[in-house]
């Protein structure tokens, strides 16, 4: 009766073996993946069952011989944060490169005006005013609000103007101070003989830039008559954050719309097309690294602290080689996993694909070493054939145990007839 019962056991147990084993595995003998997935064909979306690739020398050879998948490929994931993480398409390319060029006075710049041998017009209110510009920070001539005079300088009204005697309303917005001075020039000339005078920007205030996200000291930065450049305008910053930044996503918002920069084809490419000139209004953005984990499931050791929990690993720099992410995330279980067993799931929004690395002879970490992850990739160690039989055991035992007593409980010996 027991053994009849065990060996009822053991046969439904191997039946169902699938659904009875903790925890996910792959079929051993599978070439497809179990489900269907949504892949893009001649534009269209449809549901399909992926081929499982075999990382092995062809596919190695035939991976590195495409450009895009090497760390500063164009059409590399990781370069392409916007279209994968939030839905959104940037502007192909980079702005329209402008020549440098001097700066342009603005409304609310303070402009100094020195007319040699003229101290009245150098400082319009005579020897007074000084005192007076000291005492109030702020003194207005008039009454137009386009000719106010801080610290002894002139500001630019927000209509880009500002008030000078003898020459009256002078348009100054747009202009450079080489071509304010010429006007000014031929305008006091007609009350003065060989006019000296020089115009210069006291105070920059008309044209500002944001710089935003993983940088030490976001906020807002002047542009002034050098020039600002992305890679200035983040130094200006105090640098990036080195553990929390990604230098191949870095945004620039312009006029409405929105342009994608990798300072990492910058700083090791040598492409100086990124370094772009930032101008009025510009928004730089330094977006986070969190877009570029991978994440690995199954039988690893997790740096020893637990086989076999899951846990996500931040790209550095975007790169990552699937040896490097076995590493990181603790090798494999030695006692445990299957190394002829590691998955790699591929979820890219167009082409999803799923690999397979044999590892059972140890060199095969030699191919996985030249095979290159991307953000979110799924790294799976599976478990051991001999390591699901031990818990299927594990798990009837105590089911065994529980017929034995039965089994002496319900079958006692047959009773003696009485005398």
């Amino acid at each position: 009766m027991q053994k009849t019962a065990l060996f009822a056991i053991l046969i439904l147990l191997n039946l169902s073996s699938c659904t009875v084993i903790p925890g996910q595995h792959m079929n051993p003998f599978s070439e497809q993946s179990s489900i269907k997935l949504p892949v893009q064909e001649n534009n269209m979306a449809t549901l399909k069952k992926l081929n499982i690739q075999t990382i092995d020398a062809n596919l190695i050879v035939k991976l590195e011989n495409d450009i895009n998948n090497r760390s500063l490929g164009n059409d590399n994931v990781a370069n392409n944060y916007f279209e994968y993480r939030i839905g959104s398409v940037p502007t192909k390319g980079m702005p329209v490169q402008e020549s440098a060029s001097q700066y342009l006075v603005g409304a609310r710049d303070i402009l100094i005006i020195t007319v040699w041998e003229h101290p009245e017009l150098t400082n319009p209110f005579g020897g007074s005013s000084t005192s007076i510009a000291s005492a109030n920070n702020v003194t207005s001539i008039g009454s137009s609000g386009s000719n106010t005079l801080i610290n002894g300088g002139n500001v630019v009204g927000e209509d880009g103007t500002f008030f000078y005697p003898y020459v009256g309303i002078v348009k100054a917005a747009g202009k450079t101070v080489e071509d304010i001075r010429t006007e000014l020039t031929e305008k006091l000339s007609q009350y003065i003989e060989r006019v000296q005078l020089d115009v210069r920007v006291n105070s920059y205030r008309s044209q500002r830039v944001y710089v935003v996200g993983e940088v030490h000291q976001p906020g807002i930065q002047t542009l002034k008559d050098i020039p600002l450049t992305v890679l200035e305008a983040i130094n200006n910053a105090g640098g990036i954050n080195n553990q929390t930044a990604d230098l191949r996503n870095i945004t620039l918002a312009r006029e409405g719309k929105t342009y994608s920069i990798n300072l990492l084809a910058l700083y090791e490419g040598g492409d100086i097309t990124q370094n772009v000139l930032l101008k009025q209004g510009d928004v730089l953005n330094v977006a986070d690294n969190q877009f570029n984990k991978i994440f690995v499931f199954g039988e690893n050791t997790v740096g020893g602290t637990g086989a076999g929990r899951s846990r996500s690993v931040i790209m550095n720099k975007g790169r990552m080689t699937l040896t490097e992410g076995l590493s990181e995330a603790g090798g494999f279980d030695q006692t445990t996993a299957d190394a002829s067993r590691i998955f790699v799931f591929r979820g890219r929004l167009n082409k999803p694909e799923i690999f397979h690395l044999d590892a059972k002879s140890p060199d095969a970490l030699l191919l996985a070493e030249h095979f290159p992850l991307e953000p979110h990739d799924i790294l799976y160690v599976d478990r051991a054939e001999g390591i699901r039989w031990n818990q299927i055991i594990a798990q009837i035992q105590p089911t065994v145990t529980l017929l034995n007593v039965f089994n002496g409980t319900l079958n006692p010996k047959p009773l003696s007839n009485p005398r």
